[in-house]
């Protein structure tokens, strides 16, 4: 099941729909229980490596989820990536209900479904609210190192209101888990001490907004 949301470009892909029928810039191929997922430069993919099933996931090309920069270069050249490429990330639906026998001890919620989130960087919207979430970033953080998360899981909720959500997985008590991407910014400052304390952390959301 593929999900597009016509007004901005938003899609939301169930892994092996994913798999079996890649967006353009991106190929499959199947090496025994591992797909290794090729991408084009015109795509941004921050998901790390993982398990679906029997089988390994590989996406060659990504970025991995978190990534780091580590000069002014780096930074300005992931940024335009941003702002005009479209953007992949690899979230989770699970149940937030918990089982009575489990509630003593600390477990995570029971993954339903895994999606694959593409948003499209260049669409007005979300660039508007990208080129305004990192510059407050920038302008908020007192050290010269510094990291924020982009959260998206209000476009995931927008996408689920939608329909997005399977009519059996409304049964449970869903949720969105893994539903961002960070960027890591690192300067070679001696004593970058907001950083060092974890004063330096910084993040926002992207919302749903259609164009008028």
């Amino acid at each position: 099941m593929t999900i597009d949301t016509q007004s901005n470009g938003t899609t939301v892909t169930e892994v092996g729909q994913f798999l079996k029928n890649p967006p353009e810039g991106f190929t499959v191929e199947a090496f025994g229980s591992e797909y290794r997922v090729h991408c084009s430069e015109e795509n941004l993919v921050f998901i790390d490596n993982f398990r679906s099933g029997e089988c390994d996931i590989v996406f060659q090309n990504s970025l991995g989820r978190k990534l780091k920069m580590h000069n002014l270069w780096e930074y300005t050249r992931m940024r335009k990536s941003l702002l005009s490429k479209r953007i992949y990330v690899l979230v989770s639906r699970c149940d937030q209900n918990i089982p009575e026998s489990s509630k003593k001890e600390p477990s995570e919620p029971k993954v339903l479904q895994k999606y694959v989130l593409s948003i499209d960087g260049g669409n007005p919207m979300i660039k508007w609210q990208m080129e305004r979430g990192l510059d407050w970033a920038i302008s908020s953080v007192a050290g010269e190192s510094y990291r924020v998360e982009i959260d998206l899981s209000e476009i995931l909720e927008s996408l689920g209101a939608a329909g997005v959500i399977a009519e059996n997985l409304m049964k449970c008590n869903p949720t969105w888990k893994d539903s961002s991407f960070t960027l890591k910014y690192y300067s070679d400052a001696l004593f970058d001490f907001p950083h060092w304390f974890g004063f330096s952390k910084r993040s926002f959301k992207l919302r749903l907004i259609k164009n008028t």
